[in-house]
């Protein structure tokens, strides 16, 4: 489905009802917004797995403006404060009120810009595997100890000089260390991949955006979910988030051999926090 918001088409999906029939009874229940990573990829790496949670939420999935199947747009308006007023909009336009946002890696730096830039919208956040600012030492130091050399290597050469060479390093040597369980092949094929995007964003907003200072104007409980043997996003970047945020909203939580995505890693405890 396709909705415009700021001009521009973005697609979405919804599985499960809002209203679920409970007898002669009408419940309705919350809106959960799955919002992917990347840049440069689309909803379907948070599918199948958040579908498990349709019985209890209403998911929506969103492709990014410039991402999957979304129009690619001005990529002026390709940056951290128009994704996260995207999906202001995109509620606004639906009706959605008191979303609870769920951000994982690239996503939870949209949910970050969102929450911060509009504090009285979402119900409640998570924040997966995620950062509120690079810092390429940490990457480098977190590939290095889990890959080697050559991996710390390839992982500085591709957000030194993002391209389709160093991308092609990166993707064999790489990606391979983001989690302990292989990437289902499935996934991979029906991703729809927009490389401009993915370079774009490593080559200019990804080295300077700091959502740091502004964590503390969120107003909702906040999870934060992160693998302790995440190579991308490191577990001290979960950390800086969890301390940023106001103490009385923040719930820490770190999965030991685990690496990005924790509801790939380790499903059956990620997906009893979600529920709880």
């Amino acid at each position: 489905m396709y909705l415009r918001v700021d001009g521009q088409s973005l697609f979405f999906d919804i599985v499960g009802e809002k209203l679920r029939i409970d007898g002669p009874r009408l419940v309705e229940k919350p809106t959960l917004i799955s919002l992917h990573g990347g840049p440069g990829f689309d909803h379907q790496r948070l599918r199948p797995d958040m579908d498990a949670l349709a019985d209890i939420a209403q998911v929506l999935y969103l492709d990014h403006r410039g991402n999957g199947r979304s129009d690619r747009g001005n990529p002026a308006h390709w940056n951290l404060a128009r994704w996260g007023d995207d999906v202001r909009e995109l509620c606004d336009a639906l009706g959605i009120e008191k979303p609870i946002v769920l951000g994982n890696s690239f996503g939870g730096m949209v949910a970050m810009s969102y929450a911060t830039r509009h504090p009285d919208h979402p119900g409640k956040l998570v924040l997966s595997s995620t950062a509120a600012r690079m810092d390429l030492e940490r990457i480098v130091a977190a590939f290095t100890r889990i890959g080697g050399d050559e991996a710390g290597a390839v992982a500085r050469r591709y957000w030194t000089a993002p391209c389709d060479a160093s991308a092609a390093d990166y993707a064999r040597v790489c990606l391979p260390l983001y989690s302990r369980r292989p990437q289902d092949p499935d996934v991979l094929a029906r991703t729809t991949w927009g490389f401009e995007v993915m370079f774009a964003f490593a080559r200019d907003e990804s080295r300077t955006y700091d959502l740091l200072p502004d964590l503390r104007r969120v107003r909702c409980p906040t999870l934060v979910l992160a693998g302790e043997d995440d190579p991308i996003t490191p577990i001290a970047d979960a950390e800086d988030i969890a301390a940023a945020l106001p103490p009385g909203l923040v719930r820490f939580e770190r999965f030991a051999d685990c690496g990005h995505g924790s509801y790939r890693d380790q499903p059956e405890r990620t997906f009893a926090l979600l529920r709880e």
